[in-house]
């Protein structure tokens, strides 16, 4: 294992964003809880996805880290009280999963409980649902490890890249993965329901955040949300480094003050606790993650020992896991219309975008694909639930 240097700096041409001649850190492998690594962290050869042959930290992790508490996800009646979810539909904000918001949802076409108000709940992973709109609860595979590659030395893009639904943002001090947010109801016509936390287990069977969750309490505050994360809670910690290398932190800076001169990435450069760097914050609206990331991220930089889910290195092509990102999976149909386009349904999705007002744009989707308008429609399936 090559011997990695805790903090030191390196002179970066940063773009647009900041200035040349900004200090840059390197990332600081002794910033991670130590005790979550399966294996020893190691320095290895990498390639980025701009082509620059670098150093990256390897970083093996098992499903969850030990001692985690995680939950709840979805509530099993309408008198009880699940984990959160940000609906971007009429009515859109975070909410807190109970009663109430179900009905809301029951009332704008949305039924994710029956007559007896029982929550409809489905392990996606291994069932399909069988109604129109189901809550997804995973359950966690003990066995799996998860590797990542986060760049030695962060590589500016010539232009930030932006995020979207579950893209991979990053690996928290404590080990779990970080993602983008969740795919929509209107996309999946199901809700993986997060904990109290921002996380779920993904259909591969391990944990993951989609939201800065040392700092969700700002959130909460913000959005009048009732809801506690058992993690200690801290606005100017980091939470993690990214996976173009720079740290993330919470919602101020280290001494409790409002940050200033952000860029569209909620990023700026400026001395935090591990130097004079380039690094993001999180922000008081859910996901409270950058939209995008300024630096280049490694190739092959996220793979699981898992047989589904994103990362996964031996996909199980019989189960109902599969390829279409954390806790999400493919709306009813879609697999179908995937293969008469001759186009994985990831590519499909990401070309239809994130449908959260329930009207993608075909239009774009269909000259994506090369076809026209008229025969994607007539190839898509109806909107779930409509």
């Amino acid at each position: 294992m090559r011997n990695m240097t805790p903090i030191c700096s390196v002179i970066l041409m940063a773009g647009s964003l900041t200035a040349p001649g900004i200090a840059l850190a390197h990332t600081d492998i002794t910033a991670f809880d130590q005790s979550v690594f399966a294996q020893p962290p190691e320095t290895v050869d990498c390639t980025l996805e701009d082509g620059t042959e670098t150093s990256c930290h390897k970083l093996v992790v098992n499903y969850m880290p030990e001692g985690l508490e995680i939950g709840p996800f979805c509530p099993a009646t309408l008198d009880d009280e699940g984990g959160i979810w940000n609906w971007t539909g009429e009515n859109g904000k975070l909410y807190r999963i109970d009663g109430d918001f179900l009905r809301m949802l029951d009332g704008l076409g949305y039924r994710f409980f029956d007559d007896e108000g029982n929550v409809q709940s489905v392990d996606n992973a291994t069932t399909r649902p069988t109604v129109d709109h189901a809550c997804i609860n995973v359950t966690a595979d003990d066995t799996v490890k998860i590797t990542m590659l986060v760049p030695e030395t962060p590589v500016m893009a010539d232009s930030p890249a932006d995020l979207g639904v579950v893209g991979k943002v990053g690996v928290a001090l404590d080990g779990v993965p970080i993602f983008s947010d969740a795919p929509s109801i209107q996309q999946t016509g199901h809700m993986p329901a997060l904990d109290t936390c921002g996380g779920h287990i993904d259909p591969g069977g391990w944990y993951h955040w989609h939201a800065t969750a040392t700092d969700i309490d700002t959130v909460y505050d913000h959005e009048n949300v009732t809801a506690d994360c058992s993690l200690p809670q801290d606005s100017g910690a980091q939470f993690g480094y990214a996976f173009d290398g720079f740290p993330m932190f919470g919602s101020t800076e280290a001494d409790g003050t409002a940050v200033t001169g952000l860029d569209e990435c909620n990023g700026h450069t400026g001395p935090t606790a591990i130097g004079e760097t380039y690094h993001y914050h999180s922000s008081e609206d859910f996901p409270n993650l950058p939209p995008c990331l300024v630096g280049v991220q490694a190739q092959d930089n996220f793979l699981t020992t898992a047989t589904a889910g994103v990362g996964a290195t031996h996909p199980d092509e019989g189960m109902r896991r599969n390829d279409g990102g954390p806790a999400g999976q493919t709306p009813p149909g879609f697999d179908e219309a995937a293969k008469k386009l001759g186009v994985t349904a990831k590519k499909l999705l990401q070309a239809m975008g994130d449908p959260r007002d329930g009207h993608p744009d075909l239009a774009t989707a269909a000259e994506n694909l090369g076809v026209t308008e008229a025969e994607l429609r007539d190839i898509l399936p109806p909107p779930p639930g409509h």
